[in-house]
């Protein structure tokens, strides 16, 4: 990196950041990218090892979505945290990244709805509620095929799924990680009990936004007994429509949400804010400053931003950090990049987002002068 012009260019988003004790070398964070690269068995292998490495120079790398469980399971070669072939397979990768100075947390990850019986040996996936996601079709094992109506989660299963979660990050530890980030965005399990448009329950996780908020809470406070408070993420996705998602109270829905995380003391929140990839348009979409006005820790942006956006939401104090999803895929060296004033790379073709193959994953060319 070009120190000269690393003060010029993006001098905020650039600049190191104590977050929670844990020293980031920048605030561009590498936001979890889903690329179906770990094969049937969900082990992260050599390849995996090798596209991380090259996005080493990255303030904080948050790993791709892995799921919890064999029931989480919903993405083609997604990797997993269940097993001990999956824990050893993430250490090589947390002590490659480790040996570059880059702190690497894991997404933990569970589909809920937006999967399908291919996955689980004809059984359904499971949700909060019986509400099939209204889309033209899921990819599975077995290729494309039409959503299908979930099986509600009985309120005596739901401490399992909890359970799930703390034994995720139970495996996250023993891989060297250095903390975890609970995945409730994106029209996903915790997003889908969260959501009143996917939550009709009417036990104690569904009516109420405190009902609705039950089930984070009680998965933050498992994880809390495996890992401290400043090692622990969410992410949230209060404007998104990914996996059908939006209801009329998301407003109030989330402003719930990020005031009750607010009182753990975590490592971060990570706010889906961008309109980038679609909004439900169900009222004016969410802003970091409402988040901020709620909590009071680390708060990271997300979605569609550029380096100029990024260094404009930093230097205004909206974010301390922001992470960067598909520039992360074309441009492993997106901090030198930015730090130089280079031209990014064209964006990596969508065929090749998570195809089984080293084309379209870890065969994007580094700046020339690097």
């Amino acid at each position: 990196m070009n120190d000269s012009s690393s003060t010029i260019v993006s001098p905020h988003l650039l600049s190191s950041y104590d977050l929670r004790g844990l020293d980031l070398r920048n605030r561009l964070v590498m936001a979890p990218l889903t690329r179906g690269r770990a094969g049937q068995e969900r082990v992260p292998n050599d390849m995996m090892v090798e596209y991380y490495i090259q996005r080493a120079s990255a303030g904080l790398i948050i790993a791709e979505a892995t799921t919890i469980s064999e029931q989480g399971v919903g993405w083609v070669d997604s990797p997993g945290i269940y097993n001990d072939a999956q824990v050893a397979g993430w250490n090589k990768i947390t002590t490659a990244l480790h040996a570059r100075g880059t702190p690497f947390f894991l997404q933990l990850w569970h589909c809920g709805r937006a999967s399908h019986s291919s996955f689980h040996g004809g059984r359904p996936a499971v949700s909060a509620s019986a509400i099939k996601i209204n889309g033209d079709y899921i990819h599975t094992p077995a290729g494309k095929q039409p959503y299908e109506t979930p099986r509600a989660l009985e309120t005596a299963e739901v401490a399992a799924v909890v359970q799930d979660y703390r034994r995720a990050a139970e495996r996250a530890k023993a891989a060297g990680f250095d903390g975890v980030e609970i995945h409730a965005a994106n029209g996903y399990l915790i997003n889908q009990f969260l959501d009143s448009k996917t939550n009709q329950r009417t036990d104690c996780y569904g009516g109420s936004v405190e009902n609705r908020h039950r089930f984070l809470k009680e998965i933050v406070e498992a994880i809390l007994t495996v890992w401290p408070a400043n090692r622990v993420a969410v992410r949230l996705s209060p404007n998104g429509i990914f996996n059908d998602m939006g209801a009329p109270d998301f407003r109030e829905t989330f402003t719930f949400a990020a005031a009750q995380l607010n009182a753990y003391g975590l490592a971060y929140l990570h706010v889906v804010d961008g309109l980038a990839f679609g909004f439900h348009e169900l009222g004016a979409p969410m802003t970091l400053p409402e988040f901020r006005a709620v909590f009071s820790g680390p708060l990271m942006g997300n979605c569609g931003y550029t380096q100029e956006t990024a260094e404009a939401a930093i230097a205004s104090g909206k974010a301390d950090l922001i992470a960067f999803g598909r520039p992360y895929l074309s441009n492993p060296d997106l901090v030198e990049r930015f730090a130089n004033g280079w031209e990014l790379n064209p964006p990596a073709d969508m065929k090749a987002w998570s195809a089984p193959t080293a084309a379209g994953y870890t065969d994007f060319p580094f700046h020339p002068q690097i």
